[in-house]
């Protein structure tokens, strides 16, 4: 397990303060990055995976990336907030290999980083509280471009304090860590050949012949590790790829559909709305014009 949660990388995306009000209330929002929040006074709640989050002054909360969620303040809320991205190797998420706990009360630590996090990196807060309106392809894009006035021993800090404050949510190891741990490093071999080929025609009998198993097995294999079957991953991957790719470039929906290895315009707006909840096309419309 710890050698795989050692390739994990966290790119800021925003920091900020904020106070929110009634107008705060958003539902169907669905990101290819987490959001984590520190709430300082008011109150509201969120709900992902399946459960609802009251959010209460002195606590940290986590919002996994990819996850259906809902935001609702009745009065008044006051929050830092961050977003981010998550990144390891073979193309896992973090999500993917560790218990995690989405609420935990904050130390008097976690205060002073966001406090220092907001001030090594001015210029990253969000202007607009709707999560669809910021969602948007200039700012997605910006994450990973050079910061002219952020020195590397910034760039350095601004890495330790983000994990720091992750580190919050991350549960006890326990035995179902380690055996889900073990069944990805597995994996490992055919999860980094979908990471890197989604472009290409990929088949339960290609993944199962690249580590020598028979297909039946294969897919019962990789059932019980990853939860899903070989290609219900294969999709997800590919959708979660197109979303990223709709926020950061102009591309044309046909080219972001061939480009994650579904060349049918068609049945990719098909999948991406059951996944989604939402066509390509409107979604695209939605997080550059709102």
């Amino acid at each position: 397990m710890f050698d795989i949660i050692k390739s994990l990388r966290l790119s800021l995306l925003h920091i900020g303060f904020i106070q929110l009000d009634a107008r705060w209330q958003f539902d169907k929002v669905i990101s290819p990055f987490s959001r984590l929040y520190l709430i300082t006074a008011g109150e509201g709640w969120v709900f992902h995976n399946g459960q609802k989050f009251l959010l209460k002054p002195g606590y940290l909360y986590l919002i996994p990336s990819f996850t259906y969620s809902r935001y609702h303040c009745d009065q008044f809320l006051e929050q830092y907030y961050i977003s981010f991205f998550d990144e390891m190797q073979e193309g896992l998420s973090v999500y993917d290999l560790k218990s995690m706990v989405y609420e935990t009360e904050a130390q008097t630590l976690d205060y002073s980083l966001m406090e220092r996090l907001l001030a090594q990196n001015p210029g990253r807060t969000i202007t607009e509280i709707d999560p669809k309106t910021y969602d948007n392809r200039p700012e997605v894009l910006s994450f990973n471009q050079s910061r002219v006035n952020q020195s590397v021993s910034q760039y350095v800090e601004t890495q330790g304090m983000l994990l720091q404050l992750f580190s919050r949510f991350l549960s006890a190891e326990s035995d179902l860590d380690q055996q889900r741990a073990r069944g990805f490093h597995q994996l490992a071999s055919v999860l980094q050949h979908i990471d890197r080929h989604l472009h290409e025609k990929l088949t339960v009998e290609q993944l199962a012949g690249s580590i020598h198993l028979n297909p039946d097995y294969f897919s019962r294999l990789f059932l019980s590790i990853v939860g899903i079957r070989p290609m219900d991953y294969i999709i997800n991957k590919r959708l979660e790829r197109a979303q990223l790719l709709m926020m950061t470039s102009s591309m044309p929906l046909k080219k972001v559909a061939e480009t994650v290895g579904i060349p049918s315009i068609y049945y990719f707006s098909r999948l991406f709305k059951r996944r989604f909840g939402i066509p390509p096309g409107t979604y695209r419309e939605t997080i550059w014009h709102m």
